[in-house]
């Protein structure tokens, strides 16, 4: 039997700048498309004011989450002013900077080449998406309407006539010295005393995002199934992270949208617990404040606009329960939208049109003693069963939430082919001037299987808060306080009806 192995994420970079003043870096993800980056700066600070530069900073780092500080607090220094510059060198990034100006272009005609002047009106050029997270996303679909309604196309003005293209390969002049290749950070650092030391930088930043997802594999006859889990890394934040080395931490982090003051951006995260190591892949567990850090000693490298699968759980021998349930309340919820209580209990229709279908549900309880025994985190699983001929065939999918050790996961896979329900009131009375209300239900369930089932029939007591079931034709589970629950046996190739009366009063 397998063990379970558990691998998970964040990420520890050794990064090399252009300028010399990178060191190891860290970069936690969070599966709300957001991460939080610590990295190193080598400062080499003279008397008076510096100019520092740091490039090679993600394309949609939040300007104001920058902290720039002396780890050890020996050094003391102030920053006077920050730049963060997000648009590298592009052609249409030039042609803005050209609006209004003359420039070459190349013109390739057969064997011959060309050079012709025309004059930049317009541009293509869209400003970078980072408007919408620092100023919110209606502020960021009105700029991108004023610059791209017009079918983001540039014109250009040549012999005195508009073209709307551009009539060859723009020739720009030389690159200014302010010009950036990468995203990058900008300090004007004054300090009354000369020092070098290693400085610690933090920022948030988007454009990088995690999710879990697990595939779910039973034989061709039993519900005993194998478990795979991956992580999901999405990398769409405009920098490679080499030789990453990879953690996730655990708990539940609120977060606010910038621009919409109030909303919550929270991501969910579940704790994993310490698990036996196999494969030689060290798992190590330790509390950091309200949340929990699990690192994988393996290092990985994430690629710009990169999607990386990590598999974090591997584990057979699970025992699963296939759970068939039937609530056969149908209601049409743009009829009744906006009805209140004392309405529904008043109107006799409502309530009275039947689901024939059964679901499929999938129960497994997440304990150590099921070869599980983790907490999982939330995600989308998917359900595979073998055929005779060895072949895995698709059965279903749903999403499961966060799910703590020895509870219960449950996820809805689809509605069963061979089984079928019918729901049909039998009888209403209502007494307005008594205060109370009678009604009466006829369920029938078909089993057109080679072997029995039994089905969980769902009951929604809609009418009123106050009830009591004054007949049944078998016994029912109290839910909570407005649902029941029959556990019903159907034979092969039969139907089963239950009964029942609710007595409502108020």
């Amino acid at each position: 039997m397998k063990k379970l192995r558990v691998m998970a994420l964040t990420a520890v970079i050794f990064m090399v700048g252009m300028n010399s003043c990178y060191a190891q870096a860290a970069l936690t993800i969070y599966n709300q498309d957001f991460a939080v980056v610590k990295d190193t700066v080598k400062l080499d600070l003279k008397n008076g004011t510096n100019d520092v530069k740091f490039l090679g900073v993600t394309a949609h780092l939040e300007p104001d989450s920058v902290i720039l500080r002396d780890p050890a607090g020996k050094h003391v220094f102030q920053i006077m002013e920050q730049n963060y510059r997000a648009d590298p060198v592009s052609q249409d990034l030039l042609l803005s900077i050209y609006e209004g100006k003359t420039i070459d272009f190349l013109i390739q005609r057969q064997d011959k080449t060309e050079i012709i002047q025309g004059k930049i009106i317009r541009s293509s050029y869209v400003p970078h998406w980072t408007a919408m997270r620092r100023y919110g996303q209606d502020y960021h679909m009105r700029q991108m309407a004023y610059v791209g309604a017009p079918g983001n196309q540039p014109i250009i003005e040549v012999d005195g006539k508009l073209r709307f293209n551009l009539p060859g390969i723009p020739l720009f002049p030389a690159l200014a010295d302010d010009t950036i290749l990468k995203p990058t950070l900008e300090w004007l650092i004054n300090t009354k005393r000369a020092s070098s030391f290693d400085a610690e930088l933090s920022y948030v930043t988007g454009g990088l995002n995690w999710e879990s997802s697990y595939n779910m594999v039973a034989p061709e006859k039993g519900d005993v199934i194998d478990l795979i889990g991956w992580v999901t890394i999405d990398n769409q934040s405009g920098k490679a992270f080499n030789n990453a080395k990879i953690k996730l931490m655990a708990g539940d982090v609120q977060k606010i949208i910038p621009g919409e003051p109030g909303y919550d951006y929270e991501a969910s995260y579940r704790v994993l617990s310490r698990l036996e190591e196999s494969s030689g892949i060290p798992v190590t567990e330790k509390t950091f404040d309200e949340y929990h850090l699990y690192t994988l000693n393996n290092a990985t490298t994430l690629h710009d606009r990169e999607t990386k699968q990590v598999e974090f759980i591997n584990a057979s021998g699970i025992k699963t329960q296939t759970v068939y349930v039937y609530d056969g309340l149908k209601i049409n919820r743009n009829r009744y939208r906006g009805w209140d209580a004392y309405s529904i209990r008043e109107n006799r229709e409502y309530g009275t049109e039947s689901n024939t279908k059964v679901w499929v549900m999938r129960e497994i309880v997440n304990s150590k003693a099921n070869h599980l025994g983790i907490p999982l985190p939330k995600g989308k699983v998917r359900f595979y069963r073998r055929d005779s001929d060895g072949q895995v065939e698709f059965t279903g999918e749903d999403l499961i939430d966060h799910t703590p050790t020895e509870e219960t996961v449950r996820f809805f896979t689809g509605n069963a082919f061979d089984l079928t329900g019918e729901r049909t009131r039998t009888n209403y009375v209502i007494h307005s001037n008594e205060n109370w209300l009678d009604e009466s239900f006829e369920i029938k369930l078909r089993n057109h299987k080679k072997e029995p089932v039994e089905i969980r029939v769902v009951e929604h007591l809609y009418r009123w808060n106050t009830w009591e079931i004054k007949q049944q034709s078998q016994d029912f589970v109290k839910k909570n306080s407005n649902t029941i629950e029959f556990n019903v046996k159907v034979p092969p190739e039969k139907e089963q009806t239950i009964t029942y009366t609710v007595h409502y009063t108020w």
